[in-house]
């Protein structure tokens, strides 16, 4: 293989996933304070579609791989790149999960050039390669995703009450382990196969969103469990806004946290959500700041190290196998995880 050269999926204008084709590209050079990484799995995420159809607004240096998330492992440290216990080494295995826009090269590629504050290293314990490295690559958007929600834009303190909706999913579940394990009573919305599962991972009140009485089920759990006083926090990770419910729950100075359904539209009735104190803050992670990064990535590390993330339905696919995902995804077709892998030279 052409040392200066690399397999990659790849775009070079925006639009639907027939734009991304599979071949040979340029390795993405190695800029100050850059690491290359030899990829090992790089997840495939709904906002990479979002990124690759042109309707989520970023700069793209084409040709563009696409791809956030990654785990790897160090193949070459750029200039300025400090080594030892504060920096990297040749071979580390490391994860990053904000790649593939900004002016950022993309993951589905066999390298990628990861700025080195946004490089992590895996946890003791855990390899990668393998089953390790496709595990942890199916869990970052997502566990870094609810990290920053809760605790950066919710401000979710221990006691209080929040709602995750869709908390079968990726997303939701890991709202929900972090939501419990930060001292919060949870309230969540599933299909009614997940609600046991999500009572097991410490919900309080667990409800099938697709049941008829659900607002009045809701309007109950709430009540109950947060012994009347309202919602602290709402988070619906699934799309389905209702935000005439969700500001009636809300309790003084409550939160609702925006995060999904790009082309979601729901009124708000105003009146009741000023005279609560409360708010409505939207929350993109692709605006995360690099410190924000590094929190989330910090959380992240301690629930992998303990076991707590675990991806349902991964399916692993080849990275000429990108175009696929993108389209299995664009129609909903998929229920669980995507992980794109290599093939073998």
């Amino acid at each position: 293989m052409d040392p200066e050269v690399m397999k990659a999926a790849y775009f070079t204008a925006t639009g639907g996933p027939e734009v991304i084709r599979f071949g040979s590209v340029p390795l993405p050079a190695l800029a100050p304070g850059s690491v290359l990484v030899r990829v090992t799995a790089a997840a495939v995420d709904h906002v990479d579609t979002f990124v690759r159809a042109g309707s989520y607004t970023t700069n793209l240096v084409f040709p563009q791989v696409p791809g956030r998330d990654v785990v790897g492992t160090v193949a070459q440290l750029g200039p300025d790149v400090p080594e030892g216990p504060a920096g990297f080494h040749i071979g580390d295995p490391v994860w990053a999960n904000s790649m593939g826009f900004d002016g950022r090269p993309g993951t589905a590629a066999q390298f990628t050039a990861v700025p080195a504050d946004r490089l992590y290293h895996l946890p003791t314990g855990l390899n990668a390669d393998g089953g390790d490295a496709v595990a942890v690559a199916a869990v970052l958007h997502s566990a870094a995703t609810a990290h920053l929600a809760l605790h950066r834009h919710a401000q979710l303190q221990a006691g209080e009450t929040v709602y995750i909706g869709g908390a079968a999913g990726g997303v939701g579940t890991a709202a929900l382990v972090q939501a419990v394990r930060a001292g919060a009573r949870a309230i969540t919305s599933s299909s009614a196969a997940d609600v046991e599962r999500c009572l097991s991972l410490g919900a309080s009140a667990a409800l099938d969103y697709r049941s008829e009485g659900f607002a009045e089920e809701l309007h109950e759990a709430v009540g109950s469990v947060s012994d009347g006083w309202g919602l602290d926090v709402h988070l619906e990770t699934s799309g389905r806004h209702r935000l005439g419910l969700a500001v009636e729950l809300l309790a003084l100075r409550g939160r609702i946290i925006a995060m999904s359904g790009m082309s979601g539209q729901d009124s708000v009735p105003l009146g009741r959500l000023y005279t609560k104190d409360g708010s409505i803050r939207g929350f993109a992670i692709s605006n995360a700041t690099v410190a924000d990064l590094a929190a989330a990535a910090e959380a992240v590390n301690e629930l992998l190290r303990d076991g707590s993330l675990h991806a349902r339905n991964v399916t692993v696919l080849p990275l000429s196998g990108a175009a696929d995902a993108h389209t299995a995804l664009e129609a909903g077709t998929v229920h669980g995880k995507i992980v794109l892998v290599p093939e073998a030279d």
